[in-house]
């Protein structure tokens, strides 16, 4: 993590946002203080392996039968029958 004074960020903004956003983290300083800090909004992730899981997740039957009609009538916000 690089520091830099408010001169010199003031002067190289461009270039320490271009930094930020391949994600470098920049502290900037007042007098010597640090008083922020420049970095990217979200951290670059891996793209995802297809198939990771395969065979590790098993699905029941009864996943694909239709709800009961007490629960149905609570996700409706309606009394059951």
């Amino acid at each position: 993590m690089q520091r830099v004074n408010v001169h010199e960020a003031k002067t190289q903004l461009s270039k320490l946002l271009d930094r930020a956003a391949d994600g470098e983290e920049i502290v900037i300083a007042k007098a010597g203080k640090a008083v922020a800090k420049l970095g990217p909004l979200e951290k670059k992730q891996n793209p995802r392996k297809k198939g990771l899981l395969k065979g590790k997740i098993r699905v029941s039957a009864a996943f694909a039968k239709p709800l009961p009609e007490n629960v149905i009538a609570a996700f409706e916000g309606k009394k059951a029958k």
